[in-house]
């Protein structure tokens, strides 16, 4: 099958700037972006008059199976209706334009393969399986009076890590989440908001113990993300090979100029505070949890001209939970704030790209690449800010050469 998308205005984070043209997609591939404006049998003929045709958008921090804000009662639902409430979530992704998303923490590979065999609507899965922390870490969910094992869900679909201490332990964890089928290995190496024990300072893994699941992804081809904040759990990490910093909200410059230097790519996710903060209580987010929120929440929008400065990548990411998962395209405005609107497009396209493993075949508007595309309302280039409200400035959503909706 073959789609003409004609009178497009083309643009991608490679290009100095956009190009006019008629781009044609065959069997999920773009072929050519020059091609002649004519009707043929099997094409799909869509007028862009104008749009901005751009890659699908790629969110590098997400959890698709958390349905609920309380992270304790979604890992202890049944499979079934955890399954059910998790399509909803994907769903609401694709239609935003985010094509494909990377689950730090949660989604099985079994999922990633339902949506890639068309049997569940939603974005491209990237999946690390369950998250691993030490015991009392961001993944254990446990109040402090509970003292049944700590790994007693960590097999159910709803749960988003699992439990793992010391060397030989942690190698086996990453083992046995690599042979599931995770294609990165994510671990706590800080405290966290959602989890009742750890304050956010508290250090995670030693750095024998990172430095053995780093050892574990490399082995396997792949890369450890780690759940971060303080600077000094993030030099930890990156003395011991963790390549994705997820969140960096309390970086300093010397940290974020270490990272840079060692080449990892951070991924912030500011909305998540501001969703927490705002929807937490009403939404059910444990009490001692919003009590947390303001230890990082402040210190994220600093973060971003700091680590821009630094020179440290920065892909894009929003690690909402629960109810607050439709706002997922605020992100983009929040760091209209701070960051060029270029930088934001290529962390959600070009940069989610590389560190996903999908170079030049995602992100990109060019010959050979996926047919993951876009169609936009105005100039996101020049103005990120314009998707944070996709329900009024997406108006296509193509996924693999499908159109997946389009109100042109």
């Amino acid at each position: 099958m073959q789609i003409l998308f004609a009178n497009a205005r083309i643009q991608d984070s490679t290009m100095a700037g956009p190009v006019e043209g008629h781009v044609l997609v065959e069997d999920g591939v773009i072929k050519d972006l020059a091609a002649r404006h004519v009707a043929a049998a099997d094409r799909v003929v869509l007028d862009l008059k104008g749009r901005t045709l751009m890659p699908g958008l790629i969110d590098c921090h997400v959890h698709v199976v958390a349905s609920m804000m309380n992270l304790s009662a979604n890992a202890q639902l049944p499979d079934a209706m955890a399954v059910l409430r998790s399509l909803p979530i994907m769903k609401g992704m694709l239609d935003r334009g985010f094509t494909t998303v990377r689950d730090v923490g949660g989604a099985p590979f079994a999922l990633a393969e339902a949506v890639a065999q068309g049997l569940a609507v939603g974005p491209r899965l990237i999946v690390c399986g369950k998250s691993l922390a030490k015991t009392g870490g961001h993944a254990d969910l446990r109040p402090r009076q509970d003292w049944h094992e700590a790994n007693r869900w960590r097999r159910n679909f709803g749960a988003l890590g699992r439990v793992a201490d010391g060397v030989d332990e942690v190698r086996r964890a990453a083992r046995e989440e690599l042979r599931e089928g995770a294609m990165f290995i994510k671990i706590m190496a800080n405290g966290g908001v959602a989890s009742p024990t750890d304050p956010i300072a508290w250090q995670g893994y030693s750095e024998d113990e990172m430095r053995a699941i780093v050892g574990e992804a490399e082995d396997a081809e792949t890369y450890v993300a780690a759940h971060l904040y303080t600077s000094a759990a993030i030099a930890r990490a990156v003395r011991a090979g963790v390549h994705s910093l997820e969140h960096c909200n309390r970086i300093d410059a010397a940290t974020a100029k270490l990272a840079a230097e060692a080449g990892c790519v951070a991924v912030p996710t500011l909305v998540t505070y501001e969703a927490l903060a705002q929807d937490g209580p009403r939404y059910g987010f444990p009490p001692g949890s919003i009590a947390k929120i303001e230890d990082v929440r402040g210190a994220g929008i600093e973060s971003l001209s700091i680590m821009r400065d630094a020179g440290l990548v920065m892909a894009y990411g929003t690690d909402l939970l629960g109810e607050t998962q439709v706002r997922q395209s605020e992100e983009f405005a929040i760091r209209a704030r701070v960051l060029d609107s270029a930088w934001i497009i290529a962390a959600a396209t070009t940069i989610a790209a590389r560190l996903i493993g999908y170079e030049g075949r995602l992100g990109v508007v060019r010959p050979g690449a996926l047919a993951d595309l876009i169609v936009v309302d105005g100039d996101p280039f020049g103005n990120a800010a314009i998707l944070a409200t996709p329900e009024r400035s997406v108006r296509a959503v193509v996924q693999g050469g499908r159109v997946h909706r389009a109100a042109l």
